[in-house]
């Protein structure tokens, strides 16, 4: 996938967020008692991703997993219908985690689905030719090694618009939007208008993007970072950012990982998900 690593370092949910240290553990922010901050015990992880309802209706249960450097995977949380069920893939790349939904992109290019069904989002087997995926609250996007995108799941705001978009080095997924960052820089979006889908075609020289529950954030060649859609807890005031090399945006909240290994937060901070002022984290490679 050109030269962008599919290895996440950070990530964000409804209501924690969680990040890789240079020693491959994991550090959490949040309810540190919840099931999906239970990360203690994981050692050798490359990359994280978090999955969780972004609807207002929903109690924030949530599951977090990881992707170790041998190619296993670790999963914690809730697990009502399996998305945790992940302990017995091998050989995976990169990883990816929705609403109850797990995926993973293994080294053959073939993806692996574990846990809700219903929406179609976990049907991922017949995908070849994969380097990267994203879940979104019921699809699913899937990169494949030529630059293009396949998607599954509900289409009800055409968030699974994708097999017209080209030149792909990275793709995210939100509530009902989607998002695909090209080679050269540019954002590509569709889906539900209230993210922020008009506000990002005149973007340029992005290095990393990431998709919230309404929001997209953005992080530059330079260091800055951009944000659009929804700002109602002030997830998108990231304008004072500089030196960030990475971004996970969550349901209402935005983390950014700085060139020195720390972490920026904004936004919603109900369950102490942007406590993150003491954390030291790996860089991308």
């Amino acid at each position: 996938m050109a030269s962008l690593s599919s290895h996440a370092h950070l990530a964000a949910g409804r209501r924690h967020s969680v990040g890789v240290t240079a020693d491959g553990s994991v550090l959490t922010a949040g309810r540190l008692n919840s099931e999906e901050c239970l990360v203690d015990d994981w050692f050798d992880v490359v990359s994280v991703a978090v999955g969780s309802v972004h609807t207002a209706s929903n109690t924030g249960r949530s599951h977090t997993v990881g992707l170790r450097r041998d190619g296993t995977m670790l999963a914690t949380g809730w697990n009502n219908e399996g998305q945790c069920d992940v302990d017995d893939w091998s050989d995976v790349v990169s990883i990816a985690a929705g609403w109850r939904r797990t995926l993973a992109i293994r080294l053959d290019g073939t993806a692996l689905a574990a846990g809700r069904r219903n929406e179609g989002a976990n049907n991922v087997e017949e995908w070849s030719g994969l380097v990267a995926a994203a879940a979104g609250d019921w699809h699913s996007i899937g990169l494949r090694s030529d630059g293009t995108a396949v998607a599954v799941g509900n289409n009800r705001r055409g968030q699974c618009a994708v097999t017209e978009w080209r030149d792909l080095r990275a793709v995210a997924a939100g509530y009902l939007h989607t998002v695909g960052l090209t080679r050269s820089g540019r954002v590509l979006a569709t889906g539900d208008r209230t993210a922020g889908i008009e506000d990002v075609s005149g973007w340029r020289d992005v290095a990393r993007v990431s998709a919230g529950s309404y929001h997209i954030v953005a992080a530059l060649d330079g260091g800055r970072v951009l944000a659009a859609g929804d700002n109602s807890r002030g997830q998108c005031e990231v304008a004072a950012w500089r030196d960030v090399v990475e971004v996970a945006a969550g349901s209402t909240h935005t983390l950014g990982l700085c060139s020195n290994g720390t972490v920026l937060a904004t936004g919603n901070d109900n369950d102490g998900q942007c406590d993150t002022t003491k954390w030291k984290l790996a860089l991308i490679e």
